[in-house]
């Protein structure tokens, strides 16, 4: 909601460039301030990991935010632990069980349903806000890959992906740049929020769990955030969803729920490695 509100008073890609740029520098800060090394992870890795989880996850939902509504956008951009489950199916070897299976097929039923392709004038937003969450997957593979062969302090990773990742943002919103953004309270508030915990914080901490959990289960810890997408746009917004979209919201919900409750015991969380470092402390949820 924080996003959507910042929306009202800038264009897309100046926010999402002042999102990035402004968490890095705030990540920079805390490495510094904790004495960690400014050394970057292995540079490969961290490239693509933030090309997919800055430049394509960041930059494509707020885009799809900007015209489309908050409510539906949470719920297709949380349809990344369905792809993280079929990426790490087919690339990772942790397999599918049954109701897995049933919960991948009731989320396409309702995906169908939110994303309306008979309906050509949101068509747009629904695709880049899945775009988006498939790039966001595909960055969860690339960092489970990584961690096969690779330690990686994950305050580090967080803080040089994003950087990485912030340079294509900036020079795009310098070259569709038209003006603005209008400093009000509320912008300020949205880009403070946003700057601080959706990124510095969730970030480093999605990372964490990723180090610390199987790829599926790490998906799965998301799963709250779009019911809570949804009521809030609609308590806060006004945005009441179409018949259709409701019924293929529930759907998704509740295939998420099906996968909380029959796929968590297959990722519970393992011991961490004797050589791991804890998550930096300045940093909470």
């Amino acid at each position: 909601m924080a996003t959507k509100v910042a929306l009202g008073y800038s264009q897309p890609l100046t926010f999402a460039a002042l999102r990035v740029v402004l968490t890095a520098l705030i990540l920079f800060l805390v490495l510094i301030v904790t004495r960690r090394s400014l050394r970057p992870p292995p540079l490969g890795y961290t490239t693509v990991i933030g090309l997919l989880q800055t430049t394509a996850f960041v930059g494509l939902v707020i885009v799809a935010l900007h015209s489309g509504g908050a409510g539906k956008v949470a719920v297709l951009t949380y349809t990344m632990p369905f792809w993280l489950l079929l990426l790490a199916w087919a690339f990772l070897g942790e397999r599918l069980h049954g109701v897995q299976w049933l919960a991948v097929t009731l989320a396409f039923a309702g995906l169908v349903l939110v994303v309306a392709p008979w309906q050509l004038q949101d068509l747009t937003s629904s695709l880049l806000t899945i775009a988006g969450g498939l790039a966001w997957a595909a960055s969860a593979l690339v960092v489970k890959l990584m961690q096969r062969t690779h330690h990686v302090d994950v305050l580090s990773l967080t803080t040089w992906q994003m950087t990485i990742g912030a340079l294509p943002l900036v020079l795009a919103a310098v070259l569709m740049y038209s003006g603005g953004p209008d400093w009000t309270a509320g912008f300020i508030w949205g880009l403070a929020y946003t700057v601080i915990f959706a990124n510095a914080v969730a970030w480093v901490l999605w990372l964490y769990a990723l180090r610390t959990l199987s790829a599926g289960a790490a998906g799965l810890g998301t799963l709250a955030i779009p019911v809570v997408g949804v009521i809030a746009a609609w308590l806060q917004l006004g945005e009441v969803p179409t018949l259709a979209e409701g019924i293929g919201m529930v759907l998704i919900v509740g295939a998420l729920g099906i996968l909380a409750a029959g796929g968590l015991a297959a990722g519970r969380r393992q011991p961490p490695p004797a050589d791991e470092e804890p998550i930096v402390q300045p940093v909470t949820d």
